[in-house]
């Protein structure tokens, strides 16, 4: 996600990770630890390629929660579900055969954190400020959800984070301690 939160951009729009690095072995270790992936519709309709998840290195089942599926364009690999979300959970679930299901939709992970049907929520921040498009957790008026941190001794701990800002011709920063 951004560092201002949104998961995508504006109309589900992913171009603004080009130029992102993932620390080695990421995308491997999420291949082969996802058993089957849940996502909504107007991500799926934005993006409808089941081969392009984790940059084409993983496979398996792939679900959309839908209002209607009736009017989606049947795609190999693809399952559209109209039910509710704890049920499309169970489905994933069953067919994760024992790995993780992966939610690749905030409004369906906020719907899922309010029943309490999330194990955890794995956030990988990109150096970037967006300004516009879905946020990762939109939930006006609703009460804080709390998180526990789970690397650390102190699970309360704020994450730091600093960055500056990108500009052209500007020479990298280099420092040997933080702060500095």
């Amino acid at each position: 996600m951004s560092l201002d939160g949104f998961v995508a951009g504006p109309n589900h729009t992913m171009d603004w990770m080009t130029g992102t690095a993932f620390r080695p072995g990421l995308v491997e270790e999420y291949a082969g630890t996802t058993g089957a992936v849940l996502g909504g519709r107007a991500g799926w309709d934005a993006c409808p390629d089941p081969n392009g998840i984790y940059g084409g290195a993983w496979q398996g089942p792939l679900f959309v929660l839908t209002h209607h599926p009736e009017d989606a364009q049947p795609t190999p690999g693809v399952t559209f579900l109209s039910c509710d979300v704890a049920e499309a959970v169970r489905i994933a679930l069953k067919a994760a055969d024992g790995k993780n299901v992966e939610v690749f939709s905030p409004a369906i992970g906020r719907q899922l954190l309010e029943r309490g049907l999330i194990d955890e929520i794995d956030l990988h921040i990109a150096p970037v400020l967006l300004g516009d498009g879905i946020r990762l957790f939109d939930n006006p008026g609703g009460a804080p959800v709390r998180l526990e941190l789970l690397t650390g001794e102190d699970r309360t701990a704020v994450v730091d984070v600093r960055y500056p800002p990108a500009t052209a011709g500007r020479s990298p920063r280099t420092s040997s301690s933080p702060g500095n």
